[in-house]
C-alpha cells in the first residue's frame, strides 16, 4: 500500500509528488497520456519564476526528473473509479487496482478543440489555447479568437495590447461574453467581429498560414489571412469518474476551495481540474504543494 496516489502527471500532480517525498510518504503517480500534461502543448514558457524561457517539454522533463530522483513511482495507467474504504483507498485502473491511504485527484483539463484535420500538427506553429502563454510571441501580427463567450473576449483583449489586429470568430450572431466586455473590445481600432461564421479549415503545411471561413447563414466561404489563431471554445475537466467520490460542480470541476480538500476524508484535489478563478502552471504548482502537505496531515492524524 502507498502513502499517498496521486491520479495526473501534470505541474499540479508532479509538484504534490515532490512535497509528498520530501514528507517522506510513498507515492504513487498514474498518468493516462502525456506526462507534463498540457504544458507540453507550450512552445515557450516564459512566465513561471526562476526562469527565463524554457519550452514545455523542457519544463516537464524537469518535473518529471524531479519527482523520479526524490523516489515517486510513476506508471501510465487510466483510472477508472477511486473507491472510499474508510482508511484506505482503491484506485482502479484498467490495468488493476492499486492501494492508498490518501489520493489527490489532478487530472488537469483539455482544450475543447475545434476538430478540424490538421489542428494538432499547427499547436505550437500558430494555433494556441491561451494568449496568456503564447500571445507574446505575436506581438505586431494578425491573429484570430475563435469564441464569443467571456474566455474569448479576454483573450482578445489582451491580444489587442500587442498585436496588430485580431479578428473574433463567433459562430452564433451575438456575443455571449458579458456585454461591458464586449463592448470594451468594439470600442478598439483593431479588433473586428466576425458573426455568424465557423473555420472550416486551417491552412499551412509547416505554420499557420491563413483560416478558411464559413458563413452559417448561406455557406459562402472566404479565406483570412493570419498569423496565429487563439481557440478559446472551452476546457473539457475529465472527472466524471470521481463524481461521486469526490463531488462535481455544474461544469464538471471538483467542487473544492484553496484547501484543495473534496467531500471524502482523504480525497484531495490539485490544479485545474478543480473549482478556481485562475488556471496556470503557477497555481497548478501551487495546489500540488497545498494538496500533498493536507494528505501529508491527514495520515499523520490516522
Amino acid at each position: 500500500m502507498y502513502d499517498i496516489i496521486i491520479i495526473g502527471a501534470g505541474p499540479a500532480g508532479l509538484t504534490a509528488a515532490v512535497y509528498a517525498r520530501r514528507a517522506e510518504k510513498s507515492v504513487l503517480v498514474l498518468e493516462k497520456g502525456v506526462f507534463g500534461g498540457q504544458v507540453t502543448y507550450s512552445p515557450l514558457i516564459e512566465n513561471y519564476p526562476g526562469f527565463a524561457a524554457m519550452s514545455g517539454n523542457e519544463f516537464a522533463e524537469k518535473l518529471i526528473d524531479q519527482a523520479l530522483s526524490q523516489g515517486a513511482d510513476i506508471e501510465m495507467e487510466t483510472v477508472t473509479e477511486i473507491r472510499d474504504n474508510g482508511s484506505s483507498k482503491t484506485v482502479v485502473t484498467e490495468e488493476g487496482e492499486h492501494e492508498a491511504k490518501a489520493v489527490i485527484i489532478a487530472t488537469g483539463v483539455k482544450h475543447r478543440q475545434i476538430g478540424l484535420p490538421n489542428e494538432n500538427e499547427l499547436v505550437g506553429e500558430g494555433v494556441s489555447y491561451c494568449a496568456v502563454c503564447d500571445g507574446a510571441f505575436f506581438r505586431g501580427q494578425t491573429v484570430a479568437v475563435l469564441g464569443g463567450g467571456n474566455s474569448a473576449l479576454q483573450e482578445a483583449a489582451l491580444l489587442s495590447e500587442t498585436c496588430k489586429k485580431v479578428y473574433v470568430i463567433q459562430n452564433l450572431d451575438y456575443l455571449t461574453g458579458e456585454a461591458k466586455l464586449a463592448e470594451k473590445l468594439k470600442a478598439r481600432d483593431n479588433v473586428e467581429f466576425i458573426m455568424g461564421t465557423v473555420i472550416s479549415a486551417l491552412n499551412g503545411e509547416k505554420a499557420l498560414e491563413s483560416l478558411t471561413l464559413r458563413r452559417e447563414a448561406d455557406g459562402a466561404e472566404s479565406k483570412l489571412e493570419v498569423s496565429g489563431l487563439f481557440v478559446a471554445i472551452g476546457l473539457i475537466p475529465g472527472n466524471a469518474a470521481f463524481a461521486d467520490i469526490a463531488g462535481l460542480d455544474e461544469w464538471g470541476y471538483i467542487d473544492s476551495d484553496e484547501n484543495c480538500l473534496t467531500k471524502t476524508p482523504g480525497v484531495f484535489t490539485a490544479g485545474d481540474c478543480r473549482k478556481k478563478q485562475i488556471r496556470q502552471i503557477t497555481t497548478a504548482a501551487a495546489d500540488g504543494s497545498v494538496a500533498a502537505l493536507a494528505a501529508c496531515r491527514y495520515i499523520d492524524s490516522m
